[in-house]
């Protein structure tokens, strides 16, 4: 917490990299920076708890495009509105919210604009005692949901979403694919995919978390380190081949999901934290599959991800909760592929 004094002149707390690898070690420390004053359009929001995202791991390793520093990372976050600029209600004072990390999407909702980016670079992030983000970015917190649950929520529930039913047009009955569970995109997947009605199969090179998996309602769950292990999906499946795969890796496991997939299947990549894939292009168009990329996500996307968590009961998986001050144990965490869900850093004691 913040001392008495720091509090009094205006000061507060946020995570600072000023330094990312590989050209020498990275510099990531909490230190005071000038409280918030919101422009015309834009809240504070004095926040709660924030989560981490595999960009966040990238941008400390030197490996992103266009780093910035030194930079506040980000993207996640749930809290309270305390100040709001001129041209914003007053109805949103005292609100709890969460903020969709999704920021300047455009017009069109096949694909993000020019100025499109995420929240946490360039611009300031969530890893701070507050933020100052446009009132358009918040939407009222699910209330069931806590303070570290609701900061789960934002950037992998959007991601999934769209990947999902945007963009893979997921219907009820069909079965989806989601190699490598894990991080807090691929459980929401499977979270929000057997909410919709779905058959799921899951992948992992960890037995525990290949268990974890059927423990949250997957029908299926295989070590992607056997070497065999499509031809133990392929047999589990019978001729009711998947009909969906979504996939944030990329790597050598790509091209056996593509070759997984029923005919006028759909394949929606994501990410490529495994690497580059290579592929066989007649798998593709002998059986008409569809290749889709997906990022992120609009507004409207946001909203309604939002609206399916706050009808009923649905909670993201958390992993771990840690202490804003503890925030470089949770990189390496996330680094190493230890988590099972979202890791959560608490802003403040109350989450």
């Amino acid at each position: 917490m913040l001392s008495a004094s720091s509090s009094a002149l205006g000061l507060r707390r946020a995570l600072v990299l000023d330094r990312s690898a590989p050209e020498a070690a990275p510099s990531l420390f909490l230190r005071e920076v000038p409280a918030k004053q919101p422009a015309a359009g834009q809240v504070v929001v004095a926040l709660r708890a924030a989560a981490l995202n595999r960009r966040d791991v990238w941008i400390r390793l030197g490996k992103y495009a266009g780093i910035r520093l030194p930079a506040i990372l980000g993207s996640d976050g749930a809290g309270v509105v305390t100040a709001i600029g001129s041209g914003v209600s007053d109805a949103l004072l005292g609100r709890e919210v969460i903020i969709n990390p999704s920021l300047d999407w455009g017009s069109s909702e096949q694909h993000g604009g020019e100025s499109f980016s995420v929240l946490g670079m360039p611009s300031e992030g969530t890893f701070a005692d507050e933020i100052c983000i446009a009132a358009q970015q918040i939407v009222d917190k699910p209330r069931h949901l806590s303070w570290t649950e609701a900061a789960a929520l934002p950037l992998a529930g959007l991601t999934a979403y769209r990947a999902l039913v945007v963009r893979g047009r997921l219907r009820p009955g069909e079965t989806v694919l989601v190699p490598g569970i894990g991080s807090g995109v691929s459980t929401m997947a499977l979270i929000l995919a057997k909410h919709l009605g779905a058959r799921v199969i899951v992948t992992s090179g960890s037995d525990e978390k290949c268990q974890k998996a059927l423990s949250m309602g997957a029908d299926f769950a295989v070590n992607h380190r056997a070497a065999d292990w499509d031809q133990r999906v392929q047999k589990w499946c019978g001729r009711s081949l998947p009909n969906l795969v979504v996939d944030g890796a990329g790597g050598e496991t790509w091209a056996k999901c593509i070759g997984l997939l029923a005919t006028a299947g759909r394949m929606v990549s994501y990410g490529a934290t495994a690497g580059v894939a290579t592929l066989d292009l007649r798998r593709l168009f002998w059986r008409h599959i569809d290749v889709l990329g997906s990022t992120m996500g609009s507004e409207r996307d946001f909203s309604e991800m939002v609206a399916l968590f706050c009808a009923g009961s649905l909670r993201p998986l958390v992993d771990q909760v840690m202490p804003l001050a503890h925030a470089a144990s949770a990189f390496d965490r996330m680094e190493h592929g230890q988590h099972m869900g979202k890791i959560v850093l608490a802003i403040h004691d109350t989450v």
